[in-house]
Parts: structure tokens; C-alpha cells; sequence
């Protein structure tokens, strides 16, 4: 599977440019092998991604911009869908390729592949910690409860002291 990223390289649009090196610079980092595909330079490219991109993906004049990106012969997303996939660590999955073992998308691979039971001692696990956490205040809440007793202590001292000044004026 090759995924083809579809870009003009004599775009004059710098917003097009740089969402082209984006994917283009994201693709490469992380060794996905992927072919550029100039829409600019070649009409039958040209002609091949504006008929591939699904109707609902097509700005409202018909003619979509790159970077559009493909795996194969399946319509991928735009670069909006790129950048929400990147963002979500679903990346892999978005461009239909397994997620090499390490990384982020595969923990969450692997947790769509579970058994019922991992996934119930999961949600127990959760559970678990939110009864304790919410039995326990936490270090923060701890510091903070601390923190208001003891300002309350010194607001006391301060009136004492406040009453005590007045008292001495009423004596004198």
C-alpha cells in the first residue's frame, strides 16, 4: 500500500504551501512511505484527484486543493482531516496502515482488541480510583484545606489583636 500525497508544487498560495510541507514533513519523520503526486505539473493527476475525492469532501465550487491524501485507490481526508488525525495520535489508522509497535496508536489498537474481561477489570480499575480519590482528598485539595486554616488562623489573630487595640483605647 502507498500512500500519495497529492500537492502543486508551484502553488502560489503560501497557506497550500505549507500544509503541503506539513504532511509532506510529517509523512517523512516518521518513515511513511508515500509518493508526492504534482497536480500542477500533471494534468492526469490533476484529473485523477478531483475525481477521487468524494462528493461531501469537494468545496462548495467543486474543485478540491491540495494536499489530498490517498492510500492507493481510498480517499484518506484533506489536510483538516490530516492535522485532526495527527492531533488525535489516530494517524495510522486515518492513512489505512497498521501503527508500528511503540506508538500511541497501537496502545489504542490494542485496547479496541481486548477481551470484555480486560476491558471490565479496566473500567473497575477506574472506578477503583475514583471511590478512593473521592474518599481521600488529593495532595492539591490537601494543601489547599491547609493553606485556608491557616489564613483563617492568622484572620482570627489579626481581629484579636484588633479587639485588644480597641479595648486599651476605651481604657485609656
Amino acid at each position: 500500500m502507498v500512500i500519495k500525497v497529492f500537492v502543486a508544487t508551484s502553488s502560489g498560495s503560501t497557506a497550500i504551501k505549507k500544509k503541503q510541507q506539513e504532511v509532506v514533513g510529517f509523512l517523512e519523520a516518521n518513515k511513511i512511505d508515500f509518493q508526492q503526486m504534482d497536480i500542477a505539473g500533471d494534468e492526469d493527476n490533476r484529473k485523477w484527484m478531483r475525481e477521487n475525492v468524494p462528493g461531501e469532501k469537494k468545496p462548495q465550487n467543486g474543485i478540491p486543493l491540495p494536499p489530498q491524501i490517498f492510500n492507493e485507490e481510498r480517499y484518506c481526508g484533506d489536510f483538516e482531516s490530516f492535522f485532526s488525525a495527527k492531533e488525535e495520535n489516530i494517524i495510522y489508522s486515518f492513512l489505512g496502515l497498521a501503527p508500528p509497535p511503540g506508538t500511541k496508536e497501537t496502545e489504542k489498537s490494542d485496547a479496541t482488541g481486548e477481551t470484555e474481561a480486560h476491558t471490565e477489570d479496566k473500567a473497575d480499575e477506574g472506578a477503583h480510583e475514583e471511590a478512593q480519590s473521592a474518599q481521600s482528598p488529593s495532595e492539591d485539595q490537601q494543601e489547599s484545606k491547609e493553606e485556608h486554616a491557616a489564613s483563617g488562623e492568622e484572620e482570627k489573630q489579626e481581629e484579636g489583636e484588633e479587639k485588644e487595640e480597641v479595648e486599651e483605647q476605651e481604657e485609656s
